[in-house]
C-alpha cells in the first residue's frame, strides 16, 4: 500500500530552510513507528536535510531528477515510473515522506493518510501542496492527540484518512459479509 505522513502546522506550514521548523520527539517516534520495517520515498532535499543519511529499519528511496545523484544504503530513482514499476515488486508498504513535491507527485496513488497538525502556527518557507485535494480521502479517525509536556512543546493531533474509492469498496465488502452471515443463527 502506498501512503503518506506528514506533518503540519496549523497553517499547512511543513518546513523551514529545508528543516522541520519545530522539535517534537513524541510526533518523531509516531513517525518511527508508523514507517518501521517499511519502505520510505522522499525528494533529494528532504533526503539532504537529514544529513544524507538512511533511516535504521527503512528501506531508503529518493526521487530526484539528477541522474548522477547517489546514496549510501538506499536507492535513486529519477522519475516518478521509474520508483513505482519497482515498488511492484515489494512486499513492505511504501510512505511518501515528502517534501511537497513529492507528496503532489504521488497523490494520485496515495491510500492512506497520516497527518500530525501540530496545534501551533510556526514561521516558515515550505507549505503543504494547496492542491493536493484531501476531499480524495475519507477522514477515518482522530487516531491521538497529544499534549504538550516537558520534552514536547507543542500539542499535536494525528489524522489517519483512507482514499474515497478503497473505503467504499471496504464498505461494499463489509456490507456483503454482514448480510451473508445475518441469517445464519
Amino acid at each position: 500500500m502506498i501512503n503518506a505522513i506528514w506533518a503540519e502546522d496549523r497553517n499547512g506550514l511543513i518546513g523551514f530552510n529545508d528543516e522541520l521548523p519545530w522539535d517534537l520527539p513524541r510526533e518523531l517516534q509516531h513517525f518511527k513507528k508508523v514507517t518501521d520495517n517499511n519502505i520510505i520515498v522522499m525528494g533529494r532535499k528532504t533526503y539532504d536535510s537529514m544529513g544524507k543519511r538512511s533511516l535504521p529499519n527503512r528501506t531508503t528511496v529518493v526521487l530526484t531528477r539528477n541522474k548522477k545523484y547517489k546514496i549510501k544504503n538506499g536507492l535513486v530513482f529519477n522519475t516518478l515510473e521509474e520508483c513505482l514499476d519497482w515498488y511492484k515488486s515489494q512486499d513492505k508498504d511504501m510512505f511518501v515522506i515528502g517534501g511537497a513535491e513529492i507528496i503532489k507527485a504521488f497523490e494520485p496513488h496515495i491510500e492512506l493518510i497520516y497527518r500530525t497538525v501540530i496545534q501551533q502556527v510556526f514561521l516558515g518557507d515550505t507549505y503543504f501542496p494547496k492542491d493536493f485535494n484531501l476531499d480524495n480521502f475519507e477522514k477515518l479517525s482522530e487516531t491521538r492527540r497529544y499534549l504538550q509536556d516537558k520534552n514536547n512543546e507543542h500539542e499535536f493531533i494525528v489524522y489517519k484518512y483512507l482514499m474515497c474509492e478503497l473505503n467504499h469498496t471496504k464498505r461494499k465488502l463489509v456490507s456483503i459479509c454482514d448480510f451473508w452471515t445475518a441469517g445464519k443463527d
